[in-house]
C-alpha cells in the first residue's frame, strides 16, 4: 500500500502542494488558489486532489505545513485582544522599547513613528513582586492585588495574557503562580509566560517576544484546532502532523499551538531548507535563495552550505528574540500593484492584489495592474499555458489596465510601461539581496542565485546579471520549492537559559550541568513525540560576548566539556568576532550570557532523484516561437516545455521555458544547461 508524505506551503495567491510517494520515490505537485479567510479550506482541496488520484486517507502518514496565519495576523494587526502583566514599576519597558530609532532610511524620517504597541497601557497591569539579578526573592508576590487587577479586566474582552516579570528566567515560580491565578480568574484566557517562551536576559526583548506570542497564540490555536477537525472529518489519522518553524525545523501541531511566535517565518523557511539541500547535491556551496511568490519576495544567504540563523530579528518592525533563519522579506510579488502617484512617479507596491481579486489578467475582478500583468504584456507568460493550461490569462485586459493606469499618465507605450514596472520591482528585490550580502561584506560574484516561487524564475536571470552574480539555479519544481523544503525538514525544538558568568571563572562541570539539564528536557519532548533514541540529535552552544558588550555571538559547544574545551571555545569566539566585525580582543575578559540546546528529531530523508540522459533533443521540447521584449527590443525566441528537456541539453538565450508551476526566462547572452537533477543552470 502506498504511503504519502503531504506538504503544503500557503502563499498569498496560491497554496503549493507536494505529494511524495514513499514506495515509488516519486514527487507530484499541484497549486490551489489560496483561501485567505480560512487557509485550511485550500489545504483540504489540495488533499482532495490526492484522493482523486486513488489515494485514501489511510495512505497519508506525514503532513507538514508552512503557514502564514501568524505572520499575517501580526503584520495586519489582527491578533487577539491581549493583556500584559509586569513587575510593579516597569510598565514603561514595552513603550520605551530600545530607546533608539532603527537604522537606514527611518533614521532620517522626521515623521517616523514607532510601531503601535500590541498591548496598550490600558491593558497593562503591575504585580507587586521582585526577584533580584541572582534569582533571589526580594519581595513576595501580592496575590490579592493581582486578583483585583484581573477582576477589572473581565469586561475588557481580553483573550490572551502575556506575563513578563523581572528576572523570571532565574526564578520562574512567580510567573507560574500568576498563570494559576489567571486560570482561576479568567478561565478562558490563553497565557504566555516569558519564563517558558524565552527564559533569556534582556527585559525588553523577552517582553516583546512574549507579547507577540500571546497576541498570536489564540489565532494559531483556533486555526490548528480547525485543521485537526477537518482532518478527522476526512479520516486522516496520522500522528505525524507538523508546522514549519522560523528556525528551519518543524514542530508538532500541539507544540506549535503553545509557541506561536516560532512560526512568523514559517512559510519562507521551507525554501531556505530546500536551498541548503540543493547546495549538497549540486556542489554550489554559496547560494542566495530568491523566493518570489504572489505577494512577497524572501531572500536568504547560504554560505558553505549552511543558512544563517539569528537569535534576534524584526518582523513588521517588532522585535522577536527566538532562533530564526536570516530571511529578508520585501513586498514584491506577482500580485504587487503598479500605479502612478500624484507626483507622476511610477510606484510598484507595497500593496498586493493577492488571491482575490488577483491580477487583472486572472479575470477575477481585478482592475489594478500588477507585476504578473506586466510579465504577460511583455509576453514572458503564455495566455494559454499558465498552470499547465488549467488557467487562461487575458493579455488584452492586462494591456488595457497598464495603458489606462500607467502608460497614458506617463506618456508611454503600454509595453514600455510594462518593462518599467518589471525594472522597478527588480531593483527592489536586488536591494533586498544586497542587504544580506554585499552590505555584510560578501562578494556576490561568489554566489549563485536559487530562483524559485511562482515568479522567481521569471525575474532571477535578469537580476543575477544586473548584480554580477555567478549564475542562477532554477530547481525542477520551482513553484512549489518551499513545500519541497518541508519534506526535507527535521523536527526541531530550541531551548535557552540565561545565566551571566565570566568565562574564566566558569568550571566545565557547571557548564555541563546546565546544558545537560536542558538536553534532558529536549530529549524527553522528542521521545514524547514518538522519536526513538537513535533518531534524536542534540546540539549545544553558548552565547558569548566581551565583558560589557551589548550583543552576543553564538558559539557551538559539545555535550561534555573539559577545561581545554572551554579554552578552545574562547579562541573560537575571538576568531568569529574577527570574522564578523574585523577585530578581536583576546586580552579582554569574555562572558557567557546564555546556554542553548537544540533538540532535533530526525525524519527519514527524502531522496532527491537524479537522471541520466535519454537522448532527447531541443526539438522534442519545443512548443512555439514567441516574440518577447528584452531590454527595449522585441526579439523572437523559442518556448520550451521544461518537462521534456533532457539532461545535458544547452539552451542559448533569449528563450522561455514553461512548466506547470512556473516560467523561466533566459536572457540574450545567457546560456541554460540541464544538469543531472534536472535543475536549470543559467550562466
Amino acid at each position: 500500500m502506498s504511503r504519502y508524505r503531504v506538504t503544503v506551503d500557503t502563499g498569498g495567491t496560491f497554496s503549493d502542494f507536494v505529494y511524495y510517494n514513499e514506495d515509488s520515490k516519486e514527487i507530484a505537485i499541484t497549486k490551489i488558489p489560496s483561501t485567505p479567510e480560512d487557509p485550511s479550506e485550500a489545504i483540504m482541496k489540495g488533499i482532495e486532489v490526492l484522493f482523486s488520484q486513488g489515494a485514501s486517507s489511510a495512505d497519508i502518514n506525514y503532513f507538514c505545513h508552512g503557514t502564514t496565519v501568524g505572520t499575517n495576523a501580526l503584520l495586519e494587526g489582527k491578533g487577539a485582544v491581549t493583556g500584559l502583566l509586569v513587575t510593579k514599576g516597569f510598565r514603561g519597558v514595552y513603550e520605551v522599547m530600545e530607546q533608539a530609532r532603527p537604522y537606514g532610511a527611518a533614521l532620517f524620517d522626521v515623521m517616523y513613528d514607532k510601531p503601535a504597541m500590541l498591548v496598550p497601557q490600558s491593558r497593562t497591569g503591575e504585580i507587586q513582586e521582585r526577584i533580584d539579578f541572582q534569582g533571589q526573592i526580594l519581595l513576595p508576590m501580592d496575590e490579592s492585588a493581582l486578583r483585583s487587577t484581573l477582576s477589572e479586566w473581565r469586561g475588557k474582552g481580553i483573550e490572551s495574557v502575556a506575563v513578563c516579570l523581572l528576572f523570571s528566567f532565574l526564578h520562574p515560580e512567580h510567573e507560574q503562580r500568576v498563570k494559576q491565578i489567571i486560570e482561576e480568574e479568567l478561565p478562558n484566557c490563553s497565557v504566555s509566560l516569558s519564563s517558558e517562551v524565552l527564559p533569556q536576559i534582556r527585559e525588553y526583548y523577552r517582553l516583546s517576544t512574549t507579547v507577540i506570542n500571546a497576541y498570536l497564540q489564540p489565532i494559531l490555536e483556533h486555526y490548528i484546532r480547525n485543521l485537526k477537525e477537518r482532518f478527522e472529518q476526512s479520516e486522516i489519522t496520522t500522528r505525524q502532523t507538523y508546522i514549519m518553524q522560523s528556525n528551519g525545523g518543524t514542530s508538532t501541531f500541539e507544540a506549535t499551538a503553545k509557541k506561536a511566535v516560532t512560526t512568523v517565518l514559517s512559510g519562507p523557511a521551507g525554501g531556505v531548507t530546500a536551498g541548503a539541500c540543493l547546495s549538497q547535491t549540486t556542489g554550489y556551496s554559496n547560494l542566495i535563495t530568491f523566493d518570489m511568490g504572489g505577494t512577497s519576495c524572501d531572500v536568504a544567504l547560504i554560505k558553505d552550505g549552511k543558512p544563517a540563523l539569528f537569535n534576534r530579528s524584526k518582523i513588521g518592525n517588532r522585535d522577536i528574540a527566538v532562533p530564526m533563519m536570516d530571511i529578508n522579506t520585501v513586498s514584491a510579488g506577482g500580485g504587487t500593484i503598479a500605479r502612478v502617484d500624484e507626483m507622476g512617479i511610477l510606484e510598484v507596491g507595497p500593496d498586493s492584489a493577492g488571491a482575490v481579486p488577483g491580477p487583472v489578467s486572472y479575470r477575477k475582478g481585478g482592475t489594478l495592474p500588477t507585476v504578473t500583468d506586466a510579465n504577460l504584456v511583455l509576453r514572458y507568460l503564455s495566455e494559454s499555458n499558465f498552470l499547465g493550461g488549467r488557467m487562461l490569462l487575458d493579455r488584452d485586459q492586462a494591456v488595457q489596465s497598464i495603458k489606462s493606469k500607467v502608460a497614458e499618465p506617463l506618456g508611454l507605450d503600454p509595453v514600455d510601461a510594462a518593462e518599467g514596472i518589471i525594472s522597478i520591482v527588480n531593483v527592489k528585490m536586488e536591494e533586498a539581496i544586497k542587504a544580506i550580502s554585499t552590505a555584510r561584506g560578501y562578494d556576490l560574484r561568489d554566489f549563485m542565485l536559487v530562483a524559485f516561487g511562482g515568479a522567481g524564475p521569471l525575474h532571477g536571470a535578469k537580476m543575477a546579471r544586473d548584480l554580477g552574480m555567478a549564475g542562477v539555479i532554477v530547481p525542477f519544481h520551482p513553484g512549489v520549492y518551499s513545500a519541497i523544503g518541508l519534506l526535507m525538514s527535521n523536527v526541531k525544538h530550541d531551548y535557552v537559559q540565561s545565566k551571566l558568568s565570566p568565562l574564566h571563572l566558569l568550571r566545565a562541570d557547571e557548564v555541563n550541568h546546565i546544558l545537560s539539564k536542558m538536553g534532558v528536557q529536549a530529549k524527553q519532548e522528542l521521545l514524547h513525540e514518538g522519536f526513538s533514541e537513535d533518531e534524536i540529535v542534540l546540539e549545544y552552544s553558548l552565547d558569548m560576548r566581551y565583558a560589557g558588550q551589548g550583543y552576543e555571538i553564538n558559539i557551538p559547544a559539545g555535550e561534555r566539556l573539559t577545561s581545554d574545551d572551554l579554552t578552545a571555545i574562547r579562541e573560537k569566539f575571538d576568531q568569529t568576532h574577527h570574522q564578523l566585525f574585523a577585530h578581536m580582543a583576546p586580552e579582554e575578559p569574555v562572558e557567557v550570557v546564555s546556554y542553548r540546546v537544540s533538540g532535533i528529531g530526525l525524519v527519514p530523508k527524502v531522496e532527491v532523484p537524479s537522471y541520466e540522459p535519454s537522448g532527447g533533443t531541443l526539438e522534442d521540447a519545443f512548443r512555439e516561437q514567441r516574440e518577447a521584449r528584452f531590454d527595449g527590443k522585441d526579439l523572437s525566441c523559442p518556448v520550451y516545455q521544461r518537462e521534456k528537456l533532457d539532461v545535458g541539453l544547452v539552451i542559448h538565450g533569449p528563450a522561455i521555458i514553461e512548466q506547470l508551476d512556473s516560467t523561466t526566462i533566459v536572457n540574450p547572452g545567457q546560456q541554460a544547461r540541464i544538469d543531472g537533477w534536472k535543475n536549470i543552470i543559467i550562466t
